[in-house]
């Protein structure tokens, strides 16, 4: 507003007297301001004297404490020092106050790290995660403003992931010790339960009052073997432990003795704290079931040895008994569905492998053995709850197996016992020696035992061997039979039925072969026919036999009967045939030395050479069949004599000899009457009177038409029940009267009847006509 009167002024007509009223105003105050000043101006002096009287006294004082400052300056320098020091000293200890009380809140997180570094340095990984946990909630909280914290902090993802890894490391570390381990887990087991065994069949042999069985604990026990190792700080590490002997009265130590599974644990806590428990549940299912198919893949020379089965178990039974501890000791890392799962796999392979690799085995002791191992294998998986009926099962199925193989072994037995035989009846020259014949074979006989010494048995030694050597096929079909829980009468048919193979299969080839061989002769025939009728006696023998060892009677139902008597039979009846056989081609071979003159006009007086050679051979041959069977004998005698007489014929008739005389017909005569005496001396007991004689009839009643020329007689009386010539067929008649009719045109054979020449040629024309009307009314 001033400035606005101050611009009006300056800018209107006013300013002059603007500057009057101003200048006028000026004197008024002055005038005022010196009234006042005259009016106040004595105190005025007074004050300047009493100021001018205080400026001395102001001064004096100035000076004092000039002087006292400076003497208090002087004095108090060392203290303003000794002040300045303790207030340094006040601020550090104030700030070391405030450092210990950070410190003390920064050390528990400190030393919780520094625990979890050295735990994680032992690789005691469980505790260093528990560890990590108290460190992230409880301490690192805080502290959490400080720099080192948040280094911490960002660290503990990966101490996680480090404490993952190791314990993962350390777990696959203990899968593939386990994994080379497990043969010797499952040996221990196998032997221990072994011993169980052996131990339970004392405890039923002799029983004890008080004695309890083990308890599934025991079921574990993996026992009194050392499992050697090669590096003991990697087994330990990888969850194999050494184990000392146990003495036998001290508690066998058990799985968990046996096999550090602490690895397996911590990895399972320390994936269930992190959260991946169940990540860690299927690797390491994963990881068992790759194991579990390599342990189940057989090496492919399984079949050489023993050993290579007894291996293949082990580690079998060893991953089993490492995972049925697992299911017992964890809470859900496996459960009873895996383990049934991998246990059915287990099994279908195992008895796929073993039915490949056992066809290939051919060593019945081999095969028996592998029964046991697979016994004990099947019991000792059985103790830990796991279903072996399908292992029994197929112990049947070998069972057929190892009967094969006993069945060619004792093929070999038995061919060895036939080829090495002498085919003589056992001598005996002492009652010692008696008594041992008799102790291996059931033989009764009062007359022999009559007898003085030396004397022979009928049989030769292959008897009593040969019934030996089926009583041990039979107790080696028993040992199979043992620990298959069978009843009594499974085992009793399984052996009946494996002796029947024997006897009719394996006995009766062997005997069969005997029989068949070219070199065979008619003593060995004679023999085996001896032999074979003493052993189907024995049968009986040998049902009490069986009856004993398995105690089930043959009366009862469903018991198979042994089919020894129709082997024997068969095989006497084939050497009965071999023998009538052989003494057909005997008798062959001696007509082959046969040498007729046909056209002799000579009359002999004896019988051919090689005809009388013939019967002395056939009189030696039946002397040997004193100690067969009557009929066979006769049989025998019989075959022999129709075969020489059918022989005879047909070289009588035989094509090549066109033209005979009367002279050889009766050489031939005196042939045949050789023959037909031998009949009648009786070569073999047993015969009516004239009873082999018929086996010469067709021959004599032609020779006696011819020689006595009785055509009359024949031709009227043929046809008739009583005929006189009743063998003689027309037709044999017409050729052998023609082969002499051609004879006597063209050498004049019937010199003696040569004056009647001419009638006599007519009457043969006449008889070779009348012959003739006989055989065509016969035809039509």
């Amino acid at each position: 507003m001033s400035m606005y009167v101050i611009w009006s002024v300056y800018d209107g007509e006013e300013h002059g007297r603007f500057m009057e009223k101003l200048e006028t105003r000026i004197r008024n105050h002055d005038r005022e301001i010196e009234k006042m000043c005259n009016f106040h101006y004595q105190g005025f002096v007074d004050s300047i004297t009493e100021l001018l009287k205080v400026r001395g006294e102001a001064q004096k004082l100035k000076n004092q404490v000039t002087d006292t400052n400076r003497k208090l300056q002087h004095e108090g320098k060392e203290l303003v020092i000794a002040m300045e020091e303790l207030k340094q000293c006040r601020l550090q200890q104030r700030n070391i106050s405030a450092t210990v009380d950070k410190l003390m809140l920064c050390l528990p997180v400190l030393e919780m790290y520094s625990k979890l570094r050295d735990q994680m340095k032992t690789k005691r990984h469980y505790p260093a995660l528990k560890t990590l946990e108290h460190l992230e909630h409880t301490y690192l909280p805080q502290v959490s403003h400080y720099r080192f914290c948040k280094v911490m902090v960002d660290n503990i993802p990966k101490l996680r992931e480090e404490i993952k890894d190791v314990s993962m490391s350390d777990l696959k570390d203990f899968l593939e010790s386990i994994r080379k381990h497990s043969d010797k887990i499952g040996e221990t087991a196998m032997k221990q339960a072994q011993q169980q065994r052996n131990l339970d069949n004392i405890v039923l042999q002799q029983p004890r009052i008080g004695s309890k069985r083990k308890s599934k604990k025991d079921a574990y026990t993996i026992f009194d073997t050392e499992i050697e190792s090669t590096s003991p700080k990697s087994e330990q590490d990888s969850g194999i432990l050494d184990v000392e002997d146990e003495e036998d009265d001290e508690e066998v130590p058990g799985a968990q003795d046996l096999v550090d599974f602490s690895p397996v644990y911590r990895c399972l806590h320390i994936y269930s704290v992190l959260g991946a428990r169940e990540t860690f549940e299927n690797y390491y299912r994963k990881q068992r079931r790759k194991q579990a198919r390599l342990v189940l893949q057989p090496p492919s020379n399984m079949h050489e040895t023993l050993d290579g089965y007894r291996k293949y178990f082990n580690q079998i039974v060893g991953f089993f008994v490492v995972e049925d501890h697992i299911l017992h000791t964890t809470q859900g890392l496996v459960n009873r569905a895996y383990i049934d799962e991998l246990w059915e796999m287990a099994l279908s392979k195992t008895i796929a492998a073993l039915r490949t690799h056992s066809s290939y085995c051919s060593d019945p002791n081999l095969v028996l053995d592998l029964k046991n191992l697979i016994v004990l294998f099947a019991d000792t998986l059985q103790v830990y709850g796991f279903p072996v009926n399908q292992l029994f099962d197929m112990l049947l199925e070998i069972r057929d197996q190892y009967s094969e193989t006993l069945l060619k072994k004792w093929a070999g037995i038995f061919r060895n016992i036939l080829d090495s035989d002498n085919y003589s009846p056992i001598p005996v020259t002492s009652e010692e020696m008696y008594k041992k014949v008799v102790g291996q074979f059931p033989f009764q006989d009062i007359e022999l035992e009559k007898q003085p010494f030396p004397k022979k048995f009928p049989f030769s030694e292959f008897v009593p061997k040969v019934y030996n050597q089926i009583k041990e096929f039979i107790y080696a079909c028993l040992k199979f039979s043992e620990d298959l829980h069978l009843s009594s009468t499974e085992v009793d048919d399984m052996i009946r039925k494996s002796t029947n193979l024997l006897l009719t299969r394996t006995l009766s080839n062997s005997l069969q072969n005997v029989i068949k061989r070219k070199n065979i002769g008619l003593t060995e025939l004679v023999q085996i026919i001896i032999n074979t009728t003493h052993l189907e006696k024995s049968c009986k023998y040998l049902e009490e036999f069986i009856t004993n060892i398995t105690n089930v009677l043959p009366e009862t139902v469903h018991t198979t009967k042994l089919y020894g008597t129709t082997t024997f039979k068969d095989a006497r009846h084939a050497a009965e045939e071999e023998i009538y056989t052989n003494l057909n081609q005997k008798i062959d071979q001696f007509l082959q030395l046969a040498d007729y003159d046909w056209m002799t006009g000579d009359l002999g007086n004896k019988a051919s050479d090689y005809l009388v050679d013939l019967i002395a051979f056939l009189r030696s041959t039946f002397a040997v069949f004193t100690h067969l069977p009557g009929k066979v004998a006769q049989t025998a005698c019989m075959s022999a004599c129709k075969h020489l007489a059918t022989s005879l014929m047909q070289l009588l008739l035989e094509a090549e000899v066109r033209q005979l005389t009367l002279g050889a017909l009766q050489q031939f005569n005196l042939d045949v009457r050789e023959c037909e005496q031998f009949a009648r001396s009786g070569p073999v007991p047993g015969f009516q009177e004239d009873t082999l004689q018929l086996a010469f009839i067709d021959l004599r009643q032609l020779l006696d038409l011819f020689i006595q020329w009785d055509w009359s007689t024949y031709l009227a009386d043929y046809g008739q029940p009583n005929c006189k010539y009743l063998r003689v067929n027309p037709v044999t008649a017409l050729t052998l009267l023609e082969k002499m009719k051609d004879t006597s045109r063209k050498n004049n054979m019937f010199a003696q009847f040569r004056k009647n020449e001419r009638d006599k040629q007519k009457l043969i024309d006449t008889v070779a006509k009348q012959l003739r009307g006989l055989i065509s009314s016969h035809h039509s």
